[in-house]
């Protein structure tokens, strides 16, 4: 994209839930983006998605590529992480949902193909593009002294409808991939750099303890868990210590409004040529290391 002015061309990789209330209308409404065109795995989905932007449905990656300048992501991680290294390798920017790969090794190539082509890429951690968040996060700064924290992410989006099919999210790391990395973020911008995971467990029913390690010998638990009878998600951080107890106990804005932001921020990195972000892609593989270390404590 050359002058500051003209609109980013973006393309949407993706047609489930996630892609239809967030990244399409988002895309499509930002005064910076178009949303250009959009690939899924169903053409009958990237059809009416596209009809219902003004966009153009392809029906390959490739065709998509050629179309933009940049790429958003709405899909499974380990369809995400494939197609984003072929994209930066290609030039385009990414929009990266988290976690920004289903394996460390995919998730280290990615980050490594976005540092060697010099694209901007962002991941969504939704909770921190929120004001209310940031707004939080920098008082704790000013007021530091925080010996710990804690996080509660309490769902049951595996039990309704959206979510229930959702296989990705019932594999693997089930609630410690989907809602841990915003639960890690979150701890980590609060109380300084995760270092390591201490001890993990995970119930038979996919509820996730974990104690993390920060620097300076600061610890914190996170419990995530998507298959609770709990309506609406339990969202909850605090931290404590020489300062007293600080907390916040509901999810701040509304993840249209984290996704206006984080557009905002994505086409302030493009016109200025700017790459560095607290919620880059690196961030994502710092998330990324989170995830593996617990994966790997828990299957001790």
């Amino acid at each position: 994209m050359s002058p500051v002015d003209q609109q980013l061309r973006v393309g949407l990789v993706g047609g489930g839930p996630w892609a239809k209330t967030v990244h399409a209308p988002g895309l499509a409404e930002h005064p910076g983006t178009d949303l250009t065109a959009i690939w899924t795995r169903r053409p009958e989905a990237a059809r009416e998605l596209a009809e219902a932007h003004c966009a153009t449905a392809v029906e390959t990656v490739d065709e998509l590529l050629d179309q933009v300048d940049a790429v958003a992501f709405a899909v499974p991680p380990s369809v995400q992480a494939e197609i984003a290294t072929r994209a930066a390798a290609a030039g385009k920017h990414l929009i990266l949902e988290k976690p920004i790969a289903a394996d460390l090794a995919t998730a280290e190539r990615l980050a490594g193909t976005v540092a060697e082509s010099g694209v901007a890429a962002l991941v969504m951690f939704t909770l921190r593009y929120a004001i209310q968040t940031q707004e939080w996060l920098a008082g704790l700064k000013e007021a530091g002294g925080w010996a710990g924290g804690s996080a509660r992410w309490l769902s049951g989006a595996l039990l309704n409808e959206t979510y229930r099919d959702s296989a990705w999210r019932h594999e693997n790391a089930g609630a410690l991939a989907d809602v841990g990395p915003h639960a890690f973020d979150l701890l980590d911008a609060a109380l300084g750099p995760i270092t390591g995971v201490l001890a993990a467990h995970r119930t038979d029913g996919d509820l996730w303890t974990v104690l993390l390690e920060h620097e300076g010998g600061i610890t914190s638990t996170a419990v995530l868990s998507l298959r609770l009878p709990i309506l609406p998600t339990v969202v909850e951080l605090a931290v404590f210590g020489e300062n007293g107890f600080r907390s916040v106990n509901q999810r701040p804005g509304t993840p249209q409004d984290s996704y206006t932001a984080l557009l905002d921020d994505f086409a302030a990195l493009i016109a200025s040529g700017t790459r560095d972000h607290p919620c880059d892609v690196r961030r994502g593989l710092h998330i990324q290391r989170v995830i593996d270390q617990a994966l790997r404590v828990v299957s001790k």
